[in-house]
């Protein structure tokens, strides 16, 4: 269905390679490389093909213009490490210099670019971008699955001027995610977490008619909890999503499981008082952080018979330690799920950080995926911009 990596004739060629990093970082520091680490067998497979290669990312939100704080600049050394070579660096990604920079590299060497979204044309999918940035390669590779679902310049725009493919780790992305949408197994089970009801909402009402259980998690689990006429407090939650949420709990098809319990306290902070209630004793002054042990044990008695699993984002504000219980025990389970014979998918940014966080195994699992969004939107069925432009 769309031209993969192995059909590409490479030798000599500039490839220019749409990777999807968007790294965690901390003043400046990085704190988490597993997206690079994706890559490597795709970076690996053009420079070992006698091409050389031309990087492009973004990183953060820096809101269409230069911003240090999100600079591609600290990536290089990683990325020197991982494929023990130079890697030269164009402090943008398009103009002169950057066509120089370029059209300079010999066979095996690598150029990566300033952040794609210092340039607002880049998010408005510009088509005079996308031609800028095309002329920096002949053959375009798409590994950026946690952007797919953005119809963007470098993802949607670039395809259209150059012989384009899927990258390895894009591949697997969609081999994987397409067995939970073409034919998952049943039980099949969805977890899912979040802030934002808006993203969350099309993904549960997919599963709904797709899927057996729905396992809640975060401020979207509060807005649940909510609309079954629990005071939640100074929890966070969408009261605009309240009347959608109880209809989608009246609805017929898969159980969505919300909270029994929860554990609350009055400042989220590591030496926090916190206490477990029921969810319809949530003191005024307090917020849900975590769910409760009744939660806990109803989540995994539906993991435990599930044949198919899809995990996108931990169930309490994990980054606290006493709130992170719940994920983990959730981690546990789905890992003995995996043991047991059942296909298991889990992705989200929040979701690795979690594993990387508390040193979770993230070889537990059938298949990692490196998209949040993507991931999600894909497994609901949804058809992402840029898979579609690669088809093209």
């Amino acid at each position: 269905m769309y031209p993969v990596l192995s059909q590409a004739e490479l030798t000599g060629k500039r490839v220019l390679l749409r990777a999807g990093f968007d790294l965690p970082m901390e003043d400046g520091k990085i704190q988490d490389i597993s997206r690079v680490e994706a890559l490597v067998p795709t970076m690996r497979y053009v420079l070992d093909h006698d091409a050389s290669l031309v990087i492009m990312a973004h990183q953060g939100r820096p809101k269409g213009k230069p911003d240090p704080a999100f600079s591609q600049k600290p990536i290089v050394p990683v990325l020197e490490k991982l494929l023990g070579t130079t890697v030269h660096f164009a402090s943008s990604c398009t103009g002169p210099e950057t066509q120089h920079l370029a059209a300079s590299l010999a066979p095996g060497q690598v150029l990566l670019l300033e952040n794609l979204r210092f340039d607002p044309r880049e998010k408005e999918n510009d088509e005079g971008f996308a031609r800028e940035l095309a002329g920096l390669g002949d053959v375009y590779v798409n590994d950026a699955f946690t952007n797919c679902h953005r119809a963007h310049a470098s993802m949607v725009g670039v395809p259209a001027f150059l012989p384009h493919y899927m990258g390895l780790q894009l591949e697997q992305e969609v081999s994987h995610l397409s067995k939970v949408v073409e034919d998952p197994a049943h039980p099949l089970t969805l977890i899912v977490s979040g802030a934002k009801m808006e993203t969350k909402v099309p993904v549960i009402a997919f599963f709904q008619t797709k899927g057996d259980d729905i396992l809640l998690g975060g401020a979207i689990a509060n807005t649940f909890v909510a609309a079954e006429g629990n005071d939640v407090g100074r929890s966070l939650f969408e009261t605009e999503f309240a009347e959608q949420a109880k209809d989608m709990l009246a609805a017929t098809g898969a159980r969505i499981h919300v909270p029994l319990d929860a554990v609350v306290a009055a400042e989220l902070k590591e030496d926090a008082d916190w206490k477990r209630v029921n969810v319809s004793e949530i003191p005024a002054d307090m917020a849900i952080y975590d769910v409760g042990d009744a939660t806990i044990n109803d989540y995994i008695s539906v993991i435990e018979k599930s044949k198919c699993i899809v995990w996108n984002g931990p169930i309490g504000v994990y980054e606290v330690e006493p709130f992170a219980t719940a994920s983990k025990r959730i981690a546990q389970a789905v890992a003995t799920a995996t043991q047991n014979g059942a296909f298991t998918v889990i992705g989200g940014g929040d979701t690795i950080d979690l594993h990387t966080r508390y040193n979770l195994p993230l070889t537990a699992y059938s298949f990692v995926s490196t998209g949040g969004g993507a991931m999600l939107e894909f497994v609901s069925g949804q058809q992402l911009p840029a898979l579609q432009a690669l088809a093209a």
